[in-house]
């Protein structure tokens, strides 16, 4: 049966390629749209000063801790900051780790036996984590295309994951051989954290990481709370307006935050902050994996998602950056810093629908990094 859910699809939509080769800036692809910087080696504020146009409506950053904001929205916005909520999960699981009270290497039926079937016994939590699972497809979800009305449904976590497995083929693949990008481990890791805690993911993530941090202007809702904190803003697709959305997405996508936020959680888990020594190594660590065929988010055949639930990005220069990118309706947001924090890039562009913003993200990334 066809889950309703107030959630658009649960596959990153607007991701980095590692090792792609970098755009000279955005280029606009309608007739109306404002002319692209003409630098070979453009600079942030290049490129935003070419915004807003058809296809980015606004725009905001935080470049090295400096907020900067084009068009009908400014620095100090709210977000919806989508998948960028995985790196809030696995930190938050990586912690749990640490205390002994989950297992890395454990099977994850065996904190969730109701929720994982048997066919599945073999994937442990370090799998979950690092994308290596082989977890079935999300369940289809319904986005702004279904019209008036689709944010307004949702249905429990326990629900979404039962429905996902309930379509997924009988026999699924050896775990650890390859990885493929899935919002569904994160779900399944926001029930574990659950399980093993007796609170509520939302619970565990404040007390852990929100409160820690002063994270002021970050929360993760209520399923039912389909508002945004002021300041935000309006984003439309297709031309709905889409600015209230439930934030069903959860442990997988669910959260909202500000770059100002979302800048001081990249600094202080880069820096150890939140994470042993041990675990810590976990959050730069990508699988030995073949990158997946479905697995549009890294290029080649190397895996490219670490068991922090982090990217890693390979920079014009050569260098190595690391982040995380998320995506909701009308929003598409992430974070990128070098490895020793010399530079670092918070983003959150309002996508009109017009056209691919992804030239746009590896122009500001690229910008930032590299300056």
């Amino acid at each position: 049966m066809y889950v309703r859910l107030a959630v658009t699809t649960l596959l990153l939509t607007s991701a980095l390629t590692t090792g792609a080769a970098p755009p000279a800036a955005a280029a606009p692809a309608a007739s109306g749209a404002t002319s692209a910087p003409t630098s070979a080696n453009p600079t942030v504020r290049d490129i935003l000063d070419h915004l807003p146009d058809d296809i980015v409506a606004s725009a905001l950053t935080r470049q090295d801790g400096v907020g900067a904001a084009v068009g009908p929205v400014t620095a100090d916005a709210y977000v919806r900051i989508g998948s960028v909520t995985k790196a809030f999960t696995n930190t938050v699981v990586l912690q749990l780790i640490a205390e002994h009270r989950i297992d890395l290497d454990a099977p994850a039926r065996r904190y969730v036996p109701r929720v994982l079937p048997a066919a599945y016994d073999g994937v442990t939590v370090h799998h979950l984590l690092d994308h290596t699972s082989g977890l079935p497809k999300p369940a289809p979800t319904p986005g702004p295309a279904d019209g008036p009305g689709w944010q307004l449904e949702g249905v429990t976590p326990e629900d979404f994951v039962r429905e996902s497995f309930a379509a997924a083929p009988g026999t699924p693949p050896v775990p650890g051989s390859e990885q493929q990008y899935n919002g569904l481990n994160s779900f399944v890791l926001g029930l574990i954290t659950e399980k093993v805690t007796g609170h509520s993911f939302g619970d565990e993530l404040e007390r852990r990481i929100i409160r820690p941090l002063r994270l002021r202007h970050t929360s993760l809702p209520a399923a039912d709370d389909l508002t945004i904190p002021s300041p935000h803003a309006e984003v439309y697709v297709d031309g709905q307006d889409v600015t209230e959305q439930s934030p069903y997405p959860w442990a997988e996508g669910g959260m909202i935050s500000t770059a100002a936020d979302l800048d001081r959680f990249t600094t202080a888990l880069f820096r150890g902050r939140l994470l042993p020594p041990a675990e810590q190594k976990l959050v730069f660590e990508v699988p030995a994996a073949t990158n997946g065929p479905d697995n549009k988010n890294c290029a080649g055949t190397t895996a490219c998602y670490s068991t922090g639930g982090l990217m890693r990005y390979q920079l014009p220069d050569g260098e190595e950056a690391w982040g995380r990118t998320g995506s909701r309706p009308g929003w598409d947001n992430g974070f990128f810093a070098t490895r020793d924090l010399r530079h670092r890039l918070v983003y959150s562009l309002n996508p009109t629908g017009a056209g691919d913003d992804l030239p746009y993200i590896k122009a500001l990334v690229n910008a930032a990094l590299t300056e």
